[in-house]
């Protein structure tokens, strides 16, 4: 009969005796950790006296050992009553059978995604795309604020925040290389999803074959071990195994002390703050007993300063994208209406997505839940909302309760019994001060004053200053980890998780004004930045998020005619730019032609696209060849001689569009002048230094008499960049007229009517209006 006792020989007891001090634990501690009431058995495991099997057996396991090579004279097998004889031979045929009954039960739980707002489920392998690992979490990194308030807001949402890009690895790698994992992420990032991907893979073999793959949900587990009184993993699996028809109570206890478990707990951060301790408690005490096994656990990386003791980090990174145009696909190839127009929508979605207006949809579509969106709004509209307000209502709405709600997860709540409207008034004052200010990064304890100063001034507020300090301290935490709003960039440093929101939060807040007086106040202070590019899109939202836009348009126009109002000798080159766009009789609208002369003194190349993409007239192509043959000839080409011939087809090629007969014959009389291509090196070279300069000086004088361009502007670099300004400026103005704002036709039409105008003509207009 095989004993029931064991006993550790001399020289097992001499390795369980360093293994021992490796760990650096009192005796106490160890008997705490299998679950001892006393270290008395630790005591006689260590002076070599025998033990109960099954205790002799937890003492190895914990200290890492193998119980073979400790024990004197170690029985082949172990047989008992109630207990599957099982020996290293045929274990892998349990793992078989075990994975064959527990397999329906898998697929069940992993193998369908319910996507939000979306009527009907989706297999898994229909819609997921594999995800990257960051190694290094990025808020445990540390970081001057310095080195972060320069980045760019295009460069806001990059990995590794500016010049340093993170490494990534494969998500699947990052299992196979830590057997205790603890998955990262913010909100939507797919961590949830990733986890049952793994669940699935292993279910079939293609991962961890030689394991059962057990996925816990553990809000689900909580929920049961407060119904049955006991914080017990062992106890919530081997409930699960009996639903998939596993009677044998031994089976669990073989194969986690195999190490053939892969073991999935999904959602930690999702407990309410009283279950947590326990929770890490019991995940630590099951994963140090099993530790030959597979865990995987998930959390926000908000709740990363949860610690649990011996599980690697990491971090799910932000889609590339190669990622966002593999899900566009699936995506499209799952949920599309009409079948064979799944691609053509996808490739439509991905080149729509790339074009300049949309790189603040770009910022935010690199994480599923929100490219989710993107591609369900897209699916109904065939294109991005021009309201880019309704996205981010859309998305916030989502990261302030809808995801969870849908998910059925409920919150702690810490935020003085907040509903909505006051949640988004905070966030509103949060990110309209630290917008005002240029602070993209704020230390923590500046958000926290921030916080502090918004909760004294709550109606009824009488609040000590400790209380204002531990309530602002919580609901930083609550922003970051129920809401992913706020997250911690590096240690100490906070941003809004997306520039966007902090953009439409700033726009908010200046909406929300709550009277007329006030909203004025806060439109003026708005339109003082009207030069800084950093505030075009609260411009943008503001204006379309405003019930009438009327007063916010007008105040732009004013602040922007004062640009260049005090400054004689710009207003003097608006007069010509005025005087040159009356000259253009045929479409399109006289502003338009205005910017074009506007941006034809400053950079030809560009005004020559701007005529292209604005409009058909022949007048403004020809100023724009013009512009660019004289821009060439300002160039060296003395020796190249094969410019000469250059310069007769340019003439040629204009020559064409020339309709004044006086001009035409100007142009002609120039060309028949270059010497012809046949001449001889030195006669060419002769032609060049006696007339090359007197000749052009001839084109520009008959540029300047028939085409009224060409004049010497001598802007300062003060002026120029002024000038650059301005055009800006009105160029943002026009943008804010057609992104659907609500203006009135009446100032509509008067704004248009009067960009870019000299203030001569501005007051003369004025008057007459009187």
């Amino acid at each position: 009969m095989v004993k029931r006792s064991l006993q550790a020989s001399t020289g097992g007891i001499q390795q369980a005796k360093r293994a021992f001090a490796i760990k650096g634990w009192t005796q106490e501690n160890l008997a705490g950790e299998v679950n001892l009431k006393t270290r008395q058995p630790i005591w006689r495991f260590f002076t070599g006296q025998a033990l109960d099997r099954q205790i002799f057996l937890e003492i190895c396991s914990i200290l890492d050992l193998d119980w073979r090579e400790i024990a004197l004279d170690p029985p082949a097998e172990f047989s008992s009553p109630g207990e599957r004889t099982r020996s290293i031979l045929n274990i892998d045929h349990l793992v078989q059978e075990m994975r064959s009954q527990h397999r329906d039960t898998i697929q069940n739980q992993c193998g369908i995604l319910q996507l939000l707002d979306i009527n009907r489920p989706v297999s898994i392998d229909d819609i997921y795309v594999d995800v990257n690992i960051l190694e290094e979490v990025a808020s445990q990194q540390w970081f001057a604020i310095a080195e972060l308030q320069n980045l760019e807001p295009i460069e806001f949402d990059r990995v590794g925040l500016g010049a340093v890009e993170q490494k990534q690895i494969p998500g699947m790698q990052a299992v196979e290389t830590y057997s205790k994992l603890r998955v990262l992420g913010k909100p939507g990032v797919g961590k949830t999803t990733f986890l049952q991907h793994l669940a699935i893979q292993c279910n079939r073999g293609a991962f961890a074959a030689n394991q059962v793959p057990i996925f816990i949900v553990m809000r689900e587990f909580v929920e049961e071990c407060r119904s049955s009184d006991t914080m017990s993993l062992f106890s919530y699996i081997r409930s699960r195994f009996l639903t998939s028809g596993v009677s044998d109570p031994s089976v669990l206890e073989t194969l986690l002390q195999s190490g053939r478990v892969l073991l999935l707990m999904d959602g930690i951060d999702e407990l309410l703050s009283q279950d947590i301790p326990p929770v890490l408690r019991e995940i630590r005490q099951f994963s140090d007993k099993y530790h030959r096994n597979r865990f995987v656990t998930s959390c926000r990386t908000a709740a990363q300063k949860l610690q649990l003791r011996g599980f690697t980090d990491v971090e799910i990174a932000p889609f590339t994208q190669a990622q966002i145009t593999t899900f566009a696909q699936k995506w499209f190839v799952a949920f599309s209406k009409t079948t064979g127009s799944e691609k053509n929508q996808s490739v439509q979605f991905m080149q729509k997505l790339d074009l300049p207006e949309n790189w603040q949809f770009r910022q935010l579509v690199v994480t599923p839940l929100f490219l989710h969106l993107a591609c369900w709004v897209f699916h109904g509209q065939d294109t991005f909302p021009t309201k880019r307000t309704e996205f981010y209502k859309q998305g916030l709405d989502l990261l302030l309760g809808k995801w969870d709600e849908a998910r059925g997860v409920e919150r702690d709540d810490v935020y003085r019994g907040f509903l909505l409207p006051q949640k988004l008034r905070l966030l509103s004052q949060l990110a309209a001060v630290t917008f005002e200010q240029g602070q993209y990064f704020f230390e923590q304890r500046i958000i926290e004053q921030y916080i502090g100063d918004y909760l004294r001034n709550l109606p009824d507020a009488s609040l000590e200053p400790e209380e204002v300090q531990l309530e602002s301290e919580a609901m930083l935490k609550a922003i970051e980890a129920q809401h992913g709003l706020l997250i911690e960039r590096a240690r100490g440093i906070f941003s809004f998780s997306y520039l966007a929101f902090q953009e439409y939060f700033t726009a908010r807040k200046i909406v929300a004004s709550h009277n007329l007086r006030a909203l004025e106040q806060a439109l003026s202070g708005l339109v003082s930045h009207i030069t800084d590019p950093h505030w075009r899109e609260v411009f943008l939202l503001t204006a379309a998020m405003l019930r009438s836009a009327d007063s916010l348009v007008q105040l732009m126009k004013q602040q922007i005619d004062a640009l260049v109002a005090q400054d004689p000798y710009l207003q003097e080159f608006l007069v010509w730019v005025s005087q040159k766009s009356q000259t253009i009789e045929i479409e399109p609208k006289i502003a338009t032609t205005r910017a074009f002369y506007l941006a034809l003194s400053q950079a030809p190349h560009t005004a020559e696209q701007f005529a292209l993409v604005s409009t058909l007239d022949q007048g403004m192509f020809l100023d724009a060849a013009l512009e660019n043959l004289l821009l060439e000839f300002a160039t060296d080409h003395s020796q190249d001689f094969a410019y000469v011939h250059a310069c007769s087809e340019a003439l040629n090629n204009i020559l064409v569009m020339v309709l004044d007969a006086g001009f035409y014959k100007s142009l002609q009389q120039l060309r028949d002048q270059l010497p012809a291509p046949s001449e001889n090196r030195d006669r060419l070279q002769d032609w060049w230094q006696t007339n090359y300069s007197a000749w052009v000086a001839r084109l520009r004088n008959a540029i300047a008499q028939y085409r009224n361009i060409q004049h010497p502007w001598q802007f300062s670099p003060e002026q120029q960049q002024v000038l650059q300004r301005y055009y800006d400026a009105n160029q943002l103005l026009m943008d804010c007229l057609n992104s659907n704002c609500e203006v009135t036709a009446a100032i509509r039409q008067e704004i248009e009517d009067t960009l870019l105008l000299p203030q001569k003509e501005l007051e003369d207009r004025e008057w007459q209006g009187r």
